[in-house]
This record gives C-alpha cells, structure tokens and sequence, in this order.
C-alpha cells in the first residue's frame, strides 16, 4: 500500500484528504449539492432510520459478497457511480476509475460529462457502463447511441433527472464554473495546491492537451478551461418516455433508466424497456428536499419484481450497503467517494477504496448473521421509529 493511504481507514476519510489536496472550486464541484443541500444531508440521515437486529450462533464462516447483477458475477454488492469531469479531480480520472474497477471486479459506470473518451475507457475495461444525458435535439440521439453502441459498451445507463439545470449556489461561491474560466482567483488556487497542479491539471495540459468535454455528443464537445466558449446547456424540458422507447428501439444491449423516485416512473420505465432501474436523487445535486431515495426504495422495489432495481446517493459505509440490501435493492452505486481516492491516490487509492467498503460489507455480514447478499431481509432490521414497539416490525 502506497504510504500516503495508509491513514485511511474508511471512505469518509478520503472526502477529508481531498479537500485539502484539491482547489476549492473543483472540490466544491465534486462534494457540494444545491441550494440549502438539505437532500445532500438527508440522503446521509437515511440510514439511520435503521438499526440491525443481529442473529447469533449462525455460521457465517463461508460468506461472501459476491453477486449476480444483470448477467455478470461481480466481487462485491456495490460498483463506481457516473461522475462527470472526473479527469479534472485525477489525472486520467475515468481510466483509473475504470482500471481499478476491473482489477476489482465491480461495475464502474461512465459519465456522459466526461473528459475523456469513451473509446479509451470501454478498451481498458470492456466491462464498463455508459451513463448519458440525452441531447437536448432529438436529431442528435441517435448518432451518440450508434457511437456508444459502436464502442462496445453493454450496457447503457440513462439518467433520467437532468431535465432543468439545477441551482449550484456553492459551485458559484468557490468559483467552480463550467467551462473553467481563467482568472486570478483560479490561478491562485492552482498556486496552492501545487500536487493538483502539477500532478494533474499542467501533467494532463502537457501529456495530452487541453482536456475538453468528449462524450455528450456524438462528436467533441468544449475544452474544460476557455475565457469565451459556452458549454452547452440547453435545456431537455421537452423530453418524455417515448425517448426512452425510441432508445430502446436502437440499443441492443442492457438498458438501466436512473434517477427514479417514484413507484408510477419505476412501472412506466420497464414499459418502455428498462432492464433495471437506478432509484437516486442525484446525490443530492438536482432538485433540493428531494426524497432520499433510501426512503422510497421498499415501494419500488414491490411494485418491479421483475428487474433489479439499484440505488446510489449518499452511500459511504458497508452497513449503509447492507441496509439497502436487506430493503430489496440487488446493487449500491457509490460515486463522491471514489472520486476522492483517485484524486489522491490514483489508481491504487480507488482499489484502496473498494478494499475497504468490500471488507466492511463482509465483516458486518459475519456479525449481522448472514453469508451472502441473499439472506438479507427487512426482518433483520428495526425502523428507529418503532423502537418503542420491536415486534410490528418482525
């Protein structure tokens, strides 16, 4: 193990050691959520709306976190969420997120905002996941499909609440613009952050250029740090499920719709096509007091017996994994934290990162009573508000 992640001990403690190695606008980027970030902090309080009723004398000698999720036998219950300009956090970040994922064997999904392309990254990992934002016009869906499909990816993610920009105050407060824009105060925090600028940001200018936004679209997109150029946010207020079926009609492979809350969305998604379904609130990063999606995974998770339904936001430690797990979810998504480990430690802290939530999730399935994902049920778990009355809950 590289000396430098030898302190950490969880994933929470990556978030800390990023935000010293980090520039604030990009830290504030990644870590930040909207408005008042209530939805950002529930999704973290959501777990403790759950405590664990253990079983004992069970043996559990023979445990293991593998599992099935859409056709492949995976290490471990959780993979990497999309993040986008995570090669702005890390140097090469999406094929070190991707690289450790495979060394790891757990699905890392790709962001569509990413700055790097997506050729590379399904090259280095065949197993990966595409996560797209639909264009905004219509004429320009199908050509990215065609190239996502072409590249050789499997299985495609669509993210399904994105329709209206949302209203990053903090991102504007700690100067974090997209494009970057040059000024002082961008300048000045590269100056004292010296391991992120020359480590990342002047390695990536020299090594490979200016980075830009490759795969929104079906040809490049804009560079990641311009004074004039606008990216294009158009807004997708006009799409609707017959996009989703329009999809589905040209990707041969697995399709997953995510960003799902509701149980009436959830039926209308495997209508139009869905094989599985990502219950998320964006991290906390589109409409905030959005429900956590921890809340209402139990209803969707009744109403679609017929597909795995999955689950991100907020997700950082192995109990937080096995909650969800016994809730009904077949898959967590973890995302924040990973981008953390990449961007101090590279390749070896992102396995560093999936070592210690994958030993986590096995531990805490040793003394929950329990060897295997399968085993677990609401019944091993107290809703802290029936405390007061344990049996209506067994």
């Amino acid at each position: 193990m590289p000396r430098g992640l030898q302190h950490i001990l969880n994933l929470d403690d990556f978030e800390e050691a990023a935000r010293r190695h980090l520039p604030a606008p990009i830290f504030a980027y990644v870590s930040g959520g909207v408005e008042r970030n209530h939805s950002l902090r529930a999704n973290l309080r959501a777990f403790e709306d759950y405590e664990f009723v253990t079983r004992v004398m069970v043996d559990t000698s023979k445990r293991s976190a593998d599992t099935m999720l859409l056709g492949t036998r995976w290490s471990a219950p959780f993979g990497i969420a999309p993040m986008g300009v995570s090669a702005l956090s890390a140097y090469r970040g999406d094929l070190v997120l991707t690289e450790a994922a495979a060394r790891e064997n757990i699905p890392m999904i790709m962001s569509s905002a990413s700055l790097i392309r997506l050729e590379e990254v399904v090259q280095a990992n065949p197993a990966a996941w595409f996560q797209v934002y639909l264009p905004a016009s219509d004429p320009q869906i199908a050509p990215l499909i065609e190239r996502v499909k072409a590249a050789g990816f499997g299985v495609l993610v669509v993210t399904l609440d994105v329709a209206i920009t949302a209203n990053r105050e903090n991102n504007v407060r700690a100067g974090y613009s997209s494009p970057l824009r040059p000024n002082a105060r961008l300048a000045w925090q590269g100056l004292t952050h010296p391991r992120w600028l020359l480590g990342t940001f002047l390695r990536t200018i020299v090594q490979r250029g200016m980075p830009h936004f490759e795969n929104s679209q079906a040809s490049r997109g804009a560079p990641v740090l311009s004074a004039n150029v606008t990216r294009h946010f158009a807004e997708r207020a006009h799409l609707a499920w017959h996009h989703i079926r329009m999809v589905r009609d040209m990707w041969p492979g697995k399709l997953v719709v995510k960003g799902i809350l509701d149980v009436a969305d959830a039926r209308i998604a495997i209508e139009h096509g869905a094989d599985g379904i990502i219950v998320s609130n964006h991290g906390g990063r589109q409409l905030d007091s959005t429900v956590s999606p921890m809340r209402v995974l139990p209803g969707i998770v009744q109403a679609c017996p017929e597909v795995p339904v999955m689950i991100d936001s907020g997700f950082r430690r192995g109990t937080d994994v096995l909650k969800a797990l016994a809730l009904g979810a077949k898959f967590v998504f973890v995302g924040r934290p990973f981008n953390y480990a990449a961007s101090i430690g590279g390749e070896a802290g992102v396995r560093r990162g999936i070592t210690l939530l994958r030993d986590e999730v096995i531990r805490n399935m040793g003394m929950l009573g329990v060897n295997s994902a399968q085993q677990l049920h609401p019944g091993l778990m107290l809703a802290t508000t029936a405390r007061e009355n344990p049996t209506s809950q067994r």
